[in-house]
């Protein structure tokens, strides 16, 4: 990759996506915050926040993100562009510790590095994407029987987690929130990639929006993202931000890279010792996620030798009530 102007300019932007998505689960978390009365809470199915000025901004600072990193794939390689995502988790986590007081312990930090270097370790040795000239070679891909069966399951999944554990477990365990944000999200990216391709198409004036499947994958974009936003808001309200950022960030990057290689056949032109290297990114990944877990709380006020001996250990998630007590403890 050569020091170009282009290369510059997508750097410039991939930077700037990452800054504005970390800074925008602050934000939204100040207003989830500012609007979390009783009973009115998204923890709680309200909506209460679509009145708060700061979930707006906080929303309107993710969208920039996103836009600013759509557009750096037009003038940097993706190998460039994606490792740079995870810089918002440093961002989040930063700006959670010092304005949202959410302490991270030197574990949880550890944790988050973990979890970058599998995620980027993923990234940087996955196949160039294919080149696709129209929406109907994305119809094409889209609906043979691999990619067909993983939305299946992804839908038979997310179905399970809306419909069973959010009533059960959501409150308690962070991966039903951000498992349906994940999945869904894998379909998303797929969505989007196939209504970026007919936009730049068309303004090459090769019309793309005469064709159903353009229109197709616009609903499915559309319909996925009011999903994610929806449970995201959960998830922030609920959990704590620090780790809320970095987890989704891994589980989103790992399914959308799956689904990417189910839907690209791209395995199919890598050697066994790529496919290892991006098979032990993922076990780096799970270890930095358990890590990140398991010592989220370590930053807080100790308890009582004579209670820690006496109490069970606490599960990984950790319940509200609970984060709330140790959220009002003084750090050590």
């Amino acid at each position: 990759m050569g020091i170009s102007k282009d290369n510059v300019t997508g750097l410039v932007l991939a930077v700037s996506s990452s800054i504005f998505i970390g800074s925008s689960f602050i934000v939204k978390k100040m207003g989830l915050k500012k609007s979390n009365t009783p009973g009115r809470s998204a923890a709680s199915g309200g909506h209460a926040y679509l009145y708060e000025p700061w979930w707006w901004i906080g929303m309107i600072s993710m969208i920039v993100g996103e836009i600013a990193n759509f557009a750096a794939y037009a003038f940097a390689p993706a190998l460039l562009v994606t490792p740079l995502g995870a810089l918002s988790i440093i961002v989040s986590a930063v700006l959670a510790h010092f304005i949202l007081q959410e302490k991270l312990h030197i574990f949880g930090v550890l944790g988050c590095a973990l979890c970058m270097v599998g995620s980027t370790t993923i990234v940087l040795h996955a196949p160039h994407e294919r080149i696709i000239h129209s929406v109907k070679e994305v119809w094409h891909l889209a609906t043979e029987l691999g990619f067909i069966l993983y939305t299946c399951v992804v839908v038979i999944l997310v179905s399970i987690l809306i419909f069973y554990c959010v009533p059960r477990y959501g409150q308690t365990h962070l991966v039903v929130y951000v498992g349906i944000c994940s999945f869904t999200g894998s379909l998303t990216v797929m969505g989007v990639k196939a209504v970026g391709i007919a936009i730049k198409l068309t303004f090459e004036g090769m019309n793309q929006f005469i064709y159903f499947q353009t229109w197709f994958f616009t609903l499915v974009v559309i319909g996925c993202c009011i999903l994610q936003i929806n449970y995201l808001n959960k998830a922030l309200d609920t959990f704590n931000t620090a780790v809320v950022s970095p987890v989704y960030y891994v589980m989103f990057t790992s399914l959308t890279i799956f689904a990417s290689i189910i839907m690209f056949k791209d395995w199919d032109t890598q050697n066994a010792s790529q496919i290892a290297t991006e098979l032990c990114g993922f076990v780096t990944i799970l270890a930095g996620t358990f890590l990140l877990h398991k010592t989220k709380d370590m930053g807080n006020k100790p308890i009582e030798q004579s209670s820690a001996f006496s109490t069970p250990d606490r599960a990984i998630f950790a319940t509200p009530e609970q984060d709330n007590i140790n959220n009002n403890s003084s750090p050590c």
